[in-house]
C-alpha cells in the first residue's frame, strides 16, 4: 500500500471511529462523508452503504496520514470542516475558502431571492450597476451576476487575502468577465459610480464585539473577526453602511443587507432616521428569524 491508497476494509474501519468521535463531540456525521467524499474518489452512495470495505484498495486525493490529521483538528481544535476541505457550497456554487474569508451561510443564500423580489415592480434595477460590499468569498457577488445577468457587479473588500479568494472564485466560475473586484472600504473604490448604482446587497460585520468570545469555537477562534465584528452594537458597520448609501444609489436603488436576529428593528428606525429610504421592510429567513432589512432610495 502506497501512502496515497488504502484498503477499503482499513477505511471503513476508520469511518466508523470517525463516526462515532463525530457523535461524541456533537459534530453532524455528514461532515465524515464530507471529508472522504473530497479526499477520496469514494461516491456518495458507497460512503453510505459501506460497500467500499471489499474494494482491495481504495485511491486517495492526499496521504493517508493527511487525511487523519485534518479530522484530528476537527475534532480537537473545532476548525471548521469548510476550512479543512478548503470549500463551501452555496447556492448552486462550489466555493474556495481558508481561514481569510467567512465562510458562506445557507441562510444568507435567500438575500438573493430578496434581490430578485425587490426589482420586480422594476425591472430596469435588475440592470446597471450592483455592489456587493464586503464580498468576503465573492458568494453573493456571484449570486447577483446569475440572476442579473444583464448587470454588472462590484465586488469590494477590505481584505487582500479575501479578495484573491474571491477573484480565484470568479475565474474558476468563468464569472470574473462580469464582476469587478476592488479591495477598500465599502463604497470608497467606487466613488466614481456615485448616483448610479442600481442595488446594494452586503453581509457586513454584525456581531456585537463583547458577543464574539461566546460563540461556537469554529466561529471565534477560525473565522476572521473582521468580518464578524460589528462594534459595541454590532451596527457600526450596518450604520455606515445607511448613511453613505443615498450618495451612491439611483433613485428607487435598492438598499439590503444581512444582520443578526433582533437588529432589525433597530436598522430599520436607523433608516427611517436617515431620512433617504422609503419602503423599509424587515424579512425573515428559512427559520422564520428577522435576518435582512430591505429599503430603497427615495
Amino acid at each position: 500500500m502506497t501512502n496515497d491508497q488504502i484498503p477499503g476494509i482499513k477505511l471503513w474501519q476508520w469511518h466508523q471511529q470517525a463516526l462515532a468521535a463525530a457523535r461524541a463531540a456533537d459534530i453532524d456525521s455528514f461532515e465524515v462523508h464530507w471529508l472522504l467524499r473530497e479526499l477520496s474518489d469514494l461516491d456518495p452512495l458507497a460512503l453510505r452503504l459501506g460497500s467500499y470495505q471489499s474494494h482491495p484498495t481504495i485511491p486517495l486525493k492526499q496521504p493517508w496520514s493527511n487525511i487523519t490529521q485534518l479530522w484530528e483538528q476537527r475534532l480537537q481544535q473545532r476548525v471548521p470542516i469548510q476550512y479543512l476541505v478548503g470549500m463551501a457550497h452555496w447556492r448552486y456554487f462550489t466555493l474556495n475558502v481558508a481561514p481569510g474569508v467567512l465562510i458562506p451561510r445557507p441562510e444568507t443564500e435567500l438575500i438573493i431571492d430578496i434581490a430578485v423580489s425587490a426589482t420586480k415592480a422594476n425591472p430596469h434595477l435588475q440592470q446597471g450597476h450592483w455592489a456587493d460590499l464586503g464580498t468576503g468569498s465573492g458568494a453573493i457577488a456571484f449570486g447577483l451576476a446569475e440572476v442579473f445577468p444583464q448587470a454588472t457587479i462590484h465586488a469590494v473588500d477590505c481584505s487582500s487575502e479575501a479578495l484573491a479568494i474571491a477573484q480565484t472564485n470568479g475565474k474558476q466560475l468563468n464569472l470574473d468577465n462580469r464582476i469587478q473586484f476592488y479591495q477598500g472600504s465599502w463604497w470608497q473604490p467606487l466613488k466614481d459610480l456615485q448616483g448610479q448604482f442600481s442595488g446594494m446587497v452586503s453581509n457586513p460585520p454584525y456581531i456585537p464585539s463583547a458577543m464574539i468570545a461566546s460563540l461556537q469555537p469554529e466561529i471565534s477562534l477560525h473565522e476572521p473577526h473582521l468580518a464578524l465584528d460589528g462594534g459595541r452594537d454590532g451596527l457600526d458597520c450596518i450604520r455606515h453602511l445607511i448613511q453613505t448609501a443615498p450618495v451612491y444609489l439611483q433613485s428607487g436603488g435598492v438598499w439590503l443587507i444581512e444582520m443578526m436576529a433582533g437588529q432589525g428593528e433597530q436598522v430599520a428606525e436607523l433608516l427611517h432616521q436617515q431620512g433617504s429610504y422609503t419602503q423599509i421592510q424587515v424579512k425573515s429567513d428559512l427559520a422564520e428569524l428577522d435576518r435582512f432589512v430591505l429599503a430603497y432610495k427615495k
